[in-house]
């Protein structure tokens, strides 16, 4: 049952002071996620570890539990507290990622990062949830846009500490120092908190009628029901193959940078948390596109159109930034396609939550993450580090080069998807509110 606090928004104040815990909460998400990619390098000499095993401690170790996990969480805070929910999430992960500097071995610390993953995996659907309930929808690509402002944030911040954390401390205490600092950020969820009316923001009569609904369908039906949503099916798969590139990429450029360009793991964790600012920029432009474009011309879909052009422009800078030999061009290269490769972030949470009814916004929120999860987190690293060892033998230490060029070319698919997923968005949304 849900807490009896359930009582209404507390006003534009403190909606936005909710979105703001939420938001710290999904940095610290970031922090603990991202600081492995900058780490990769001292763990794989210490190791002595294959790209492809590399891939695979980044990738799909990690996605497979995150996002099969992350469907009976939701389910669970779709019935539930989503804000306990959320906080009990935090602890674990934060704790998990600690956890990591104390690994002695490779498969130990591939177990830590899966305890990492299982307490991710509550994290973004009862955000994404309490988020629908406390903006209404001509709000809601902002909101979760300034709420998706977290990854590049935190990733800045992960990159910044695990590349000098490696060089002061070593790789172990730097995951420690990234750890804790979570357990904090869930208190202030548990205790600040309040638990909105489900369906508030889509006014009296959607929260009248929410209450008045049977509980929540299980994960199953609800993924029925959206994958019969043409609009849902190819947004999700468009996002999932753009995510394919960032994490395939994202994953591996960290020991681009060292391993063709001879950096250290300071200046190239220093250099990417720069560029991640640059995707802070496109994940607030992209969700706040959205809502201007889609409200002044009254079509919904914008919220395609905006992160599928944004993903196709994106494709030949990130070409550029792998091949460009001078360093000033394959940073600007990559600044770009940090600024364009986030535009996706809000539209995408935003279009969940729209085509999803109100006693399911956690569960949809999980969907999209389990398709994007499973395609982009558990197949991109790890392609592209199968790719890049496959690679070797005729190109030797360029070998990871023309495999990230591989990996970035699979944005152009899903700019299709995008396209495909306009063409229903309005009917889709339609249903979504009456059925």
């Amino acid at each position: 049952m849900e807490r009896a606090e359930t009582v209404g928004r507390g006003g534009d104040a403190y909606a936005r002071y909710v979105l703001f815990i939420l938001f710290l909460g999904y940095v610290v998400n970031s922090i603990d996620r991202s600081i492995l990619n900058i780490l990769l390098a001292p763990i794989q000499q210490e190791f002595t570890l294959s790209d492809t095993a590399l891939g695979l401690l980044g990738g799909i170790a990690f996605a497979l539990f995150y996002s099969t996990l992350g469907l009976p969480i939701a389910a669970l805070a779709d019935r539930t507290s989503r804000k306990w929910v959320l906080s009990v999430a935090i602890c674990l992960w934060s704790g998990m990622t600690a956890l990591c500097g104390l690994a002695a071995s490779f498969p130990q610390l591939l177990a830590a990062r899966v305890g990492t993953a299982i307490g991710e995996a509550g994290g973004s659907p009862p955000s994404h949830s309490l988020i629908a309930d406390y903006f209404p929808l001509a709000k809601r690509g902002t909101a979760l846009s300034l709420y998706a402002l977290g990854v590049p944030i935190g990733g800045m911040i992960g990159l910044f500490i695990g590349g000098w954390g490696n060089e002061l401390w070593g790789w172990r205490t730097a995951f420690v120092v990234a750890g804790l600092p979570g357990i904090l950020i869930a208190a202030l969820v548990a205790f600040t908190v309040r638990e909105p009316v489900r369906g508030f923001s889509d006014g009296a009569a959607a929260a009248a009628a929410a209450a008045a609904l049977p509980p929540a369908p299980g994960p199953v039906a609800v993924l029925r029901i959206l994958w019969c949503r043409a609009a849902f099916r190819n947004m999700a798969l468009a996002a999932a193959l753009h995510a394919f590139v960032w994490y395939g990429a994202g994953n591996f450029n960290s020991v681009f940078l060292i391993r063709s360009h001879g950096m250290s793991t300071g200046e190239a964790g220093s250099w990417l948390a720069l560029l991640a600012g640059f995707g802070a920029a496109g994940t607030f432009l992209g969700g706040f596109l959205c809502d201007r474009l889609a409200k002044a011309r009254k079509d919904d879909r914008w919220y395609m159109w905006v992160p599928g052009i944004a993903t196709v422009l994106g494709v030949p800078f990130q070409i550029g930034a792998y091949l460009l030999p001078d360093m000033g061009g394959v940073l600007f290269c990559f600044g770009v396609t940090a600024f364009l490769a986030s535009f996706f972030f809000g539209p995408s949470f935003a279009m969940a939550q729209a085509l999803a009814g109100v006693r399911m916004r956690a569960v949809a929120a999980s969907v999209l993450l389990f398709i994007q999860t499973m395609i982009g987190l558990g197949l991109g690293p790890l392609i592209a580090g199968m790719l890049s060892d496959a690679l070797k033998p005729a190109l030797g230490i360029e070998a990871l080069r023309y495999a990230l060029i591989l990996v970035g070319l699979v944005n152009l698919w899903s700019g299709i998807h995008y396209v495909l997923a306009a063409r229903t968005v309005r009917s889709d949304i339609d249903r979504a509110r009456h059925g």
